[in-house]
C-alpha cells in the first residue's frame, strides 16, 4: 500500500470520526445554547445559533431551595449507592472467582442476566414490597438499596474479570507471611484492581444519578433526585424549556467529570470485562 493511499485510509477515519463525534455532541451542544436562551428565543428560528445568551434559567434554578434539596437528594443516593456496590460486589466477585461451591456458575451466570432487566419491570414488586413490608418508601435509604441491588450484578460480573487476573502465588505468598484472608483481600487483591473498581464505580454512579422510573415512584416532594425534578417543568399549560435544559446541563457536569477523570480505566473496565477471565 502506498503513502498516498494510507494518507487518504488515515484521512478518512479521522473524517468518520469528526462526524460520529458531531453527531454525538450536537445533543449537548442544542441543551446547553437552549439553556442559555430566554423564551421568546426558543422558538425563534432565527436564533438557533446566533443569539445574546443569559443566565436566568439558571439563575432562577439555583434561586429555588427545593432544587439545591434534590441535588443534595442526587449526590447522596449517587455516592452512598456507589460505595455500598462496590463494597459488596467486590467481595462478591472475589468468592466466585476464588471459592468452588454449589451453583457458583449459576450465580456467575445470572449476574449478568440479571442485568439485563429494565428497572420499569422492578417498580411495581419494589414499590409494593417497599410499602407494605419494609416501609421505606419516600426515603433516601429505600431509594439507595434499590439502585445498590440494581448495579450490583454488573458490578459483581465486571469486578470477576479483574480479579481471575490476580496470579494465585501473591495471595499465597501473603498467607506464608502470616497474613489473615481479610489482609490478603483487602492489602493483595484490591490494590491490583484499582482499573476495575474505577470503572465499575464511573458506571454505577453514572446509573444511579440518572435513573429516573424508580426515584419517580420511590419518592415524595422532599426525597426526589434532580432527573425526577426536570419531569415537573412538564404540565398541561406549559413547558420550561429553558429552565429543563438548564437542570439538564447541571445533571450532566458531574458524570461527564468522574468520567473524564477516569476514562482510561473505563475503556480498561469495558475490554476486560468483555471477555472472562
Amino acid at each position: 500500500m502506498s503513502a498516498s493511499t494510507t494518507r487518504k485510509a488515515s484521512l478518512g477515519s479521522y473524517l468518520l470520526v469528526a462526524v460520529l463525534a458531531g453527531i454525538s455532541l450536537a445533543p449537548i451542544v442544542v441543551m446547553l445554547a437552549t439553556s442559555l436562551k430566554f423564551k421568546t428565543q426558543i422558538f425563534d428560528g432565527s436564533a438557533m445559533l446566533l443569539f445574546a445568551p443569559t443566565l436566568s434559567n439558571y439563575s432562577e434554578v439555583l434561586a429555588d431551595p427545593q432544587n439545591l434539596r434534590y441535588l443534595s437528594n442526587s449526590l447522596i443516593v449517587a455516592s452512598v449507592s456507589t460505595v455500598l456496590t462496590l463494597t459488596f460486589g467486590c467481595m462478591a466477585a472475589y468468592a466466585l472467582v476464588r471459592f468452588r461451591f454449589i451453583g457458583r456458575d449459576v450465580v456467575s451466570t445470572s449476574t449478568l442476566l440479571m442485568r439485563m432487566v429494565p428497572p420499569a419491570v422492578l417498580t411495581v414488586p419494589v414499590f409494593t414490597i417497599w410499602t407494605y413490608q419494609y416501609n421505606l418508601t419516600n426515603t433516601l435509604t429505600g431509594v439507595i438499596l434499590v439502585y445498590t441491588a440494581l448495579n450490583l450484578p454488573f458490578v459483581v460480573w465486571i469486578l470477576q474479570s479483574f480479579i481471575a487476573q490476580v496470579p494465585r502465588p501473591l495471595e499465597e505468598a501473603a498467607r506464608i507471611d502470616g497474613a489473615n484472608p481479610y489482609q490478603v483481600f483487602f492489602l493483595v487483591v484490591l490494590p491490583l484492581i484499582k482499573p476495575g473498581l474505577a470503572a465499575a464505580a464511573i458506571f454505577t454512579f453514572r446509573i444511579a444519578w440518572n435513573e429516573f422510573i424508580l426515584a419517580l415512584v420511590l419518592t415524595n416532594r422532599f426525597t426526589r433526585t434532580m432527573p425526577v425534578k426536570v419531569s415537573l417543568f412538564i404540565n398541561e399549560h406549559n413547558i420550561e424549556w429553558g429552565q429543563i435544559m438548564a437542570i439538564g446541563t447541571l445533571i450532566a457536569i458531574p458524570p461527564l467529570i468522574f468520567t473524564f477523570m477516569a476514562s482510561r480505566q473505563i475503556i480498561t473496565g469495558m475490554t476486560t470485562g468483555a471477555v472472562k477471565g
